[in-house]
């Protein structure tokens, strides 16, 4: 039963309008940005890396799809957990508001069930926004741009990525960032636990972003001892994949904080929903 449930839920985010506007969103503000780097990029690069280019050798182009999808990624990951959490806030608070909740609930299958349906249909929906944002950032940026060697600017200094070493960094950044998009629907969902209405959810998911990210800025004592446990401080960790030498123990923690912050989610959304009053 919880396959067809999951099914079921499946094609009722494909009938909602709102559920393709992530996607258009992504494809809109990528071909924007992919424009501006094709009309007027190569100047921009070249004034950044002026004072090294001629003691530096690069194979192919320095603005290429592999810099481009960086820049993609970096300028639109901040901006995707909105368009997951319009979804993905309207999963149990929607159902309520048309009451459809109680006629669910008349199936043979149990509540733990049928919210465990919900959060992995709103998963798969988390995984094909990533995937699309993937598609238009580095197979239509490279398709656009070319390929070569991938230069990033970080908090050490500047690192150039061998053009045959990059496919797995996006493969594993890409993952990661899938996963803290997946904690963004974890908490959008348990917190339409909690509403009879979508726009709650949603406004409360943006709300706890933004103020676990100010909190994550402040460079304020009493906030670092809670820094390192904040989904929002991990959101980035798909960067890591791109530091030389490879930060394993950054990222493991990274993916535990996230898996763990998703566990709590589900765990919080799975007492609430089996109280919930859903016959009135």
């Amino acid at each position: 039963m919880l396959y067809k449930s999951v099914i079921n839920e499946c094609i009722k985010i494909a009938a909602k309008p709102r559920s393709y506007l992530g996607l258009a969103a992504i494809t809109i503000l990528v071909a924007v940005i992919l424009f501006a780097l094709h009309a007027d990029g190569q100047s921009f690069i070249s004034f950044v890396t002026a004072s090294f280019e001629q003691t530096l050798s690069f194979e192919g182009s320095v603005l290429n799809g592999n810099l481009v999808a960086f820049i993609v990624l970096q300028m639109l990951i901040i901006h995707v957990p909105l368009l997951v959490a319009l979804v993905t806030g309207d999963l149990i608070s929607g159902e309520a508001a048309m009451g459809t909740i109680r006629m669910l609930a008349t199936k043979p299958i149990t509540r733990v069930q049928l919210l465990l349906s919900k959060f992995i249909a709103g998963g798969i929906y988390t995984f094909g926004v990533i995937v699309w944002l993937g598609f238009m950032a580095l197979i239509v940026g490279k398709w656009m741009f070319g390929i070569g060697d991938l230069i990033v600017l970080n908090s050490d200094g500047l690192v150039i990525l061998q053009v045959d070493d990059i496919a797995w960094r996006y493969l594993g950044g890409f993952a990661v960032a899938y996963l803290a998009l997946l904690t963004v629907a974890s908490l959008s969902i348990c917190l339409s636990c909690f509403s009879e209405n979508s726009i709650g959810p949603i406004v409360s998911t943006m709300a706890i972003i933004i103020l676990f990210t100010i909190i994550g800025t402040l460079d304020v004592k009493i906030f670092d001892q809670i820094k390192p446990y904040l989904f929002t401080t991990h959101m980035a960790a798909w960067r890591s994949f791109f530091e030389e030498p490879l930060p394993k123990a950054a990222i493991y923690q990274s993916i535990f904080i996230l898996l763990f912050h998703n566990l709590i989610f589900v765990s919080v959304a799975i007492f609430q929903f089996k109280r919930k009053d859903i016959t009135s």
